[in-house]
């Protein structure tokens, strides 16, 4: 694994080294290639080489797409953000003042379309990424991004539940809330009387 900024635990290399390079995109200020980026009907080197990052031919689309959402965030940025937490995390962010989340009547329609949606809602996706940017809020994790899209119609990985669980309930509180849910199997019995 690696410990570049940015890099979730889990994240797999090829999304960490996507996200690196796109970086490297704003921190070099090379904005023509960001803008290209953001034109995804005009197949350029840059749209190419963020294909070269994707492992198989079948993540070819994700990995073109997140290059897009990327290049949208940081239109006009100078530093790059590598961001945090999921999409759903990153949609709590989303509002102004103390309406965001699930207070801000936009964010919650705009999560509810994104999970919702049975193919990977791009557009949806681009507007919560725009929204971030308006809000001067961090955007989700890049190599997780990546990877839960990959894993969209995995229905063991249930991305779009957990981006809805992690959207409308707290980080802290939905970790109690697993805590608290083991299965009773797995606790200890009591020693029956001899």
């Amino acid at each position: 694994m690696t410990t570049r900024p940015g890099a979730d635990p889990e994240a797999s290399d090829s999304a960490v080294a996507l996200t690196a390079w796109l970086a490297s995109l704003v921190r070099n200020h090379d904005y023509a290639s960001l803008a290209e980026l953001r034109r995804p009907r005009v197949q350029r080197e840059p749209h190419f080489r963020a294909l070269w990052f994707s492992p198989d031919e079948a993540q070819r689309e994700v990995y073109a797409q997140v290059a897009f959402l990327f290049a949208v965030y940081h239109q006009g940025r100078s530093k790059p953000a590598y961001g945090y937490g999921s999409l759903g995390e990153a949609a709590r962010r989303i509002g102004s003042g103390d309406r965001r989340g699930p207070e801000d009547p936009g964010a919650a329609r705009l999560i509810d379309r994104i999970v919702s949606s049975r193919r990977i809602p791009w557009r949806h996706l681009q507007h919560a990424v725009a929204r971030l940017r308006a809000c001067e809020r961090q955007p989700p994790s890049w190599p997780l991004l990546v990877d839960d899209l990959n894993r969209w119609h995995d229905r063991k990985a249930r991305v779009p539940y957990e981006w809805g669980v992690a959207f409308h309930i707290p980080a802290a509180r939905a970790a109690a809330a697993r805590a608290t849910a083991l299965p009773a199997a797995s606790s200890p019995e009591k020693d029956s009387l001899t």
